[in-house]
């Protein structure tokens, strides 16, 4: 279950509009706004009704366009329209078009947003639609629901007299309002029976990107980089922020105002960490600027060259630096659990700041995205030295985590250091190069541990491309200090009743799948230690032109469902295999999440593949209680 925040946006309708159309006066004149930084809203009733190919209902020459047009219902790419689809396959879609004008950037230029009509709960007859420029935000209203936006560069040029145009056959009216409206939120808390296990936000191009992971006074909190279009959104660069979830039972899920919204057309926001220090909960954070400015223009060679001139990084703030702001900076919570608010403080000119307190008090940071090595502070505001500047090498959003008598940081997609907890810094060794990490397939995992002493790993997995589903593990420690992975139970997706597909596979067999989304279990008994082999093979209903792939190899315990696992554990004994196989429209494709001996797990995605079959083939190993139940959500 999630407790989800949903609003009801509503605009101010007593406002004088600029300009009114409507059937009788379909085109009229305007006089530019005064400013052109201070936006424009457009209200306007639209008339959805069949319609082939593209249908322009609303224009403002040179800056906004509005449009019905039919979508290929193939083409996923960034805006994933085909996740809602009508009763004969087809995708008609709203969009609207803002042209926009920068010094820095002047080839970003017209940026859309848009909906697939059969997301709306009636996709045809009459919708109130508001489409809003703030500067920041450009945002599709659609009957007081938000359901996409994107973050502008740029500014509308506006003629000295401007004329606009209805196409009164498909929109009943629009109104023009100069500056833009600030529309008032009417919050709803809405409970959904769903599970956070591969858990998406809602909409057709929403996805959860970076994850990062707290537990503080008995809440395990969940931020991740609020993703749309698969980092395509600002042109490209993705302008993410942080959205926040919680939990006390990993049952019944929270969700919270988001921690770091984007307040400013500069903002462009990277991974960071939660943290506590001096019983202030806080989250850092780092300002990727670099993708919007030039070097030169942000405040990173006033940062760099007061670390060079003293030692230690400066203190500057948002509203006072020279340039424009960049770096490292962190919010902090008014109430320990939410509703942060940003300090406007740039501690570091790294761009990805993991900061932390060591398990001896010590305010520390991992630097990653324009700077690396360990960093030390007494503040978080500044005066930052580096105690080892070659390590970590600053990849991609490392984390620290104490278990027991280890010491790991774990990197973005690749990297595994551990050392005993007592070693100095320089012990840390390279897990990885062994075989003896626990990447899965999830995507910048992030470590927390949790109530209980329990130890859990959140990721995302790709959904063709940055950003995708939400995955969340439980880890096992080993006395050696190695680390395995199984399910967490509680998140575990409930099934209907199992059906038994065989009691025992010794060679091939296959059998039908009645659901697109199923769990299957199944023990695997080698006849041998340390030999035989096993493939099961998810079909598609194109007589298996189409599948995805299990394979587990005894012999070098090996497992492979997506993304090679070596030195597999619980693999010298017979031991049991779950899988949980997801597929829906919006993905696109199929998810394959398996678990091995409660030990080790691997993820994957397959696009474009609905299962509708299993096959099984084993050499020199029997498959026994071969079972299938059905997900219920």
């Amino acid at each position: 279950m999630i407790e989800l925040l949903t609003a009801l946006w509503l605009f101010n309708a007593s406002l004088p509009a600029q300009s009114v159309l409507d059937a009788q006066t379909p085109q009229a004149e305007f006089a530019a706004p005064a400013n052109a930084t201070n936006g424009f809203t457009v209200k306007l009733t639209v008339d959805v009704r069949a319609f082939a190919g593209e249908k322009r209902i609303l224009e403002i020459p040179n800056v906004l366009s509005v449009c019905l047009r039919q979508h290929d219902p193939l083409d996923r790419k960034r805006q994933n329209y085909p996740a809602f689809k009508m009763p004969d396959g087809s995708v008609p879609v709203l969009e609207a078009t803002v042209a926009l004008h920068s010094v820095e950037h002047p080839d970003w230029q017209n940026m859309t947003v848009g909906i697939p009509l059969p997301l709306l709960k009636k996709p045809d007859g009459e919708h109130e639609v508001v489409l809003s420029f703030s500067g920041v935000r450009w945002t599709m209203y659609v009957d007081g629901e938000a359901l996409d936006n994107d973050f502008p560069f740029g500014y509308p040029q506006w003629a000295e007299k401007n004329t606009w145009r209805l196409d009164s056959g498909y929109a009943k009216n629009a109104s023009l309002y100069l500056p833009a409206i600030a529309p008032a939120k009417k919050q709803v808390s809405t409970s959904v029976p769903a599970p956070v296990q591969y858990w998406t936000p809602r909409g057709h191009n929403s996805w959860v990107g970076d994850v990062v992971t707290f537990f503080h006074q008995g809440r395990y909190h969940l931020f991740y980089l609020y993703d749309r279009r698969h980092h395509q959104s600002k042109f490209g660069k993705g302008a993410h922020y942080f959205e926040h979830l919680s939990t006390v039972d990993f049952k019944t899920w929270t969700e919270h105002e988001a921690a770091t919204p984007i307040e400013e057309q500069w903002e462009c926001i990277g991974t960071g960490t939660p943290f506590v220090f001096k019983n202030r909960f806080c989250i850092s954070y780092g300002l990727h600027t670099g993708r919007l400015y030039p070097d030169a223009k942000t405040m990173w060679p006033e940062q760099w060259e007061y670390l060079r001139r003293n030692g230690c990084t400066g203190s500057f703030t948002c509203d006072t630096a020279a340039g424009v702001p960049a770096g490292a900076t962190y919010a902090v919570s008014a109430d320990g659990v939410s509703n942060f608010k940003k300090t406007g403080i740039l501690f570091h000119p790294c761009q990805n700041p993991s900061v932390y307190t060591d398990p001896n008090g010590k305010l520390r940071m991992l630097a990653n995205a324009g700077s690396r090595g360990i960093w030390e502070s007494e503040s978080v505001d500044g005066g930052w030295r580096c105690v080892r500047p070659d390590f970590p090498p600053g990849g991609d959003c490392t984390f620290f985590f104490r278990w027991g008598a280890f010491d790991y940081i774990i990197g973005g997609f690749k990297d595994l250091w551990s050392k005993p907890s007592a070693a100095p810094d320089s012990a840390y060794e390279d897990i990885v190069a062994k075989g003896l990490d626990f990447y899965d397939g999830l995507q910048v995992p992030a470590i927390t541990r949790a109530g209980g002493g329990r130890f859990l790993m959140a990721g995302w997995v790709g959904i063709r491309g940055w950003g995708g589903a939400l995955v969340i593990r439980e880890l096992i420690q080993y006395p050696d200090g190695r680390i395995g992975s199984k399910w967490l139970e509680e998140m575990v997706p409930e099934t209907g009743a199992s059906k038994t597909l065989a009691t025992r596979v010794a060679e091939t067999a296959t059998f039908t799948a009645d659901s697109q989304s199923f769990l299957l279990t199944f023990d695997v008994e080698p006849a041998e230690a340390n030999k035989g082999k096993v493939s099961v093979s998810f079909l598609s209903g194109d007589g298996g032109k189409s599948s995805h792939e299990l394979r587990i190899n005894l012999a070098d315990r090996s497992a492979n469902i997506g993304r090679p696992i070596k030195n597999l554990i619980g693999a010298e004994k017979p031991f049991a295999v779950r899988v949980v196989v997801k597929g829906d429209d919006k993905l696109g494709g199929t998810l394959f999440d398996a678990e091995f001996a409660g030990a080790r797990t691997t993820i994957a995605y397959h696009e474009d593949l609905t299962v509708t079959g299993v096959c099984f083939r084993t050499e020199d190993v029997a498959l026994k209680n071969v079972k299938l139940a059905p997900l219920k959500n």
